[in-house]
């Protein structure tokens, strides 16, 4: 009876914990992957423990170059696409545009829409126009597809205010200028700092549009995809892994701050 009682009661998180699990298994691989020595180039069993592939992360100069080249077409589509859509979210939701309903689905579209159809159609405006393919066509390939992620999660964050602190602040005599700065951006910043990471992760990960759209540029995907023919270096899980870690750090660090906030304001 105890034990039932204690199922009855704990099976949510039981399952909660079983499927976090499935999720990060992959992670937990490449992790494993990123200390081991190989046998061979095309062996991907453990075989050896070693902290040689974190001590030399390079492999190669051209596996350096992509993930740098890779790093910089993220940052710039980052910042452009959370600029403009944090400015089309705050349109969207303060707003009564004519025509909203129908640029909400528009923004949706590139969500739904599959990759190989958005590389495609970006490959041949890219080509009418004359435009020759390489870092910016990538850059504007991936500023697209982020946009919309961008929009939704700053729309999402704004729906769930209160707009009621705005207007507090606003009776007190607070200008519309420092009515954003010290109470909108604040309480929406979470939002955008998700959504520019997002669309970071997006960009970075990115291979079916920037393999249509890449020209001779290469990315850390794409070398990736090159390496595979040859037998992939263990310094690409390294990357891999890294890239983790630091977006947990990033995580782990917005969560303690935002828990200290509560404590010292409750």
């Amino acid at each position: 009876m105890r034990l039932s009682r204690w199922l009855a009661r704990h099976w949510v998180m039981g399952v909660a914990l079983l499927v976090l699990g499935y999720l990060l298994l992959p992670i937990a691989v490449v992790a494993a992957l990123s200390v081991n020595r190989p046998a061979n180039r095309l062996s991907y069993d453990f075989h050896e423990f070693t902290l040689d592939n974190w001590r030399n992360p390079c492999a190669t100069s051209e596996m350096c170059d992509a993930v740098l080249r890779s790093v910089q077409i993220g940052f710039i589509a980052t910042v452009v696409a959370t600029t403009l859509g944090t400015l089309m979210a705050f349109a969207l939701a303060r707003h009564r545009l004519r025509g909203r309903s129908g640029l909400n689905v528009l923004i949706f579209l590139p969500m739904a829409t599959p990759e190989l159809v958005l590389g495609t159609s970006l490959l041949t405006l890219f080509v009418a126009g004359g435009v020759p393919l390489g870092f910016w066509t990538i850059v504007l390939a991936h500023v697209m597809f982020c946009l919309s992620f961008v929009v939704v999660t700053v729309k999402a964050r704004l729906a769930g205010m209160d707009r009621r602190l705005e207007e507090a602040a606003m009776d007190l005599y607070a200008s519309e200028w420092q009515t954003f700065r010290r109470i909108t951006l604040p309480l929406v910043l979470p939002g955008i700092v998700a959504a520019a990471l997002l669309a970071f992760s997006l960009s970075f990960d990115d291979f079916i549009i920037t393999n249509f759209n890449s020209g001779t540029t290469v990315t850390f995907p794409m070398y990736v995809w090159g390496a595979a023919q040859r037998g992939i270096p263990p310094q690409v899980n390294v990357i891999g892994t890294a890239m983790f870690l630091i977006a947990l750090l990033l995580v782990l660090t917005s969560t303690l701050r935002r828990g200290g906030r509560r404590l010292r304001n409750p």
